[in-house]
């Protein structure tokens, strides 16, 4: 779990950071922290893709309501804790889908009771989107809005509505992961998102993004048998 700690007070972020500590060692889970001062740090960082923020309410500068309401205006899915002095600030929490609010000094116990029901909100949505390592930052893609994914030489280019993104791995690692969530090996080099395909010509599927990606002869009967059972699952647009 990728969490980040954003909190201007030194003493208090080095509680935090000690008790995630402690949750790691009492349930054997591997947690990455990025520590922050202020509201501005975070956004500056947010390509890290974070799983989870710790997010102080009074901070100089960006205080953590802003840096909230600018952090969901780029993902919907990050889980917020907010961190606070006052629970006068508790009602401003649904405006940003905040997971909950704690009253400093954080207790250990109620930190843990966060972390775990981050871990189950996290579990409910894993489905629906993977990360990739892009150079330097981790990327978290919704499965939606991947078109296709490319091999090209040894690496792999991810096609989205929005952009491409380019990662290290076989195509094959990447078509096990993605075999239950509606994609399907088209030929060699292609992994097509089986929601996006409007129309199968002769040896090719058109995509909704205007693509005409290639169907091999030997995968043509599958891909159809898979489109046909996608379609007829009457899977979510």
């Amino acid at each position: 779990m990728r969490i980040g700690v954003v909190e201007d007070d030194p003493a208090s972020r080095r509680l935090l950071v000690d008790y995630v500590a402690r949750y790691e060692a009492e349930h054997g889970l591997a947690c990455q922290v990025t520590c922050f001062n202020d509201g501005r740090g975070l956004l500056d960082g947010l390509g890290l893709g974070f799983d989870l923020l710790l997010l102080d309410i009074q901070m100089p500068g960006l205080d953590g309501f802003t840096a909230a309401e600018r952090v969901r205006q780029v993902d919907r899915d990050v889980v917020i804790v907010f961190i606070t002095n006052t629970p006068r600030y508790a009602l401003h929490g649904y405006e940003v889908d905040a997971l909950s609010y704690l009253l400093k000094p954080v207790p250990y116990f109620a930190l843990a009771r966060e972390l775990t029901r981050s871990l189950e909100r996290m579990a409910r949505r894993a489905d629906d989107y993977i990360v990739i390592s892009a150079g330097p930052d981790l990327v978290r893609l919704a499965t939606r809005d991947i078109v296709y994914l490319e091999s090209v030489k040894h690496r792999l280019i991810v096609h989205t509505l929005e952009r491409q993104h380019s990662t290290v791995g076989p195509l094959k690692a990447m078509e096990a992961t993605l075999a239950e969530r509606g994609f399907f090996r088209s030929n060699s080099c292609y992994l097509v998102n089986l929601r996006h395909v409007t129309a199968v010509q002769q040896s090719s599927c058109v995509m909704t993004t205007g693509q005409s990606l290639v169907v091999s002869r030997p995968r043509k009967k599958d891909f159809l048998i898979a489109l046909t059972d996608y379609l007829g699952a009457g899977r979510p647009t």
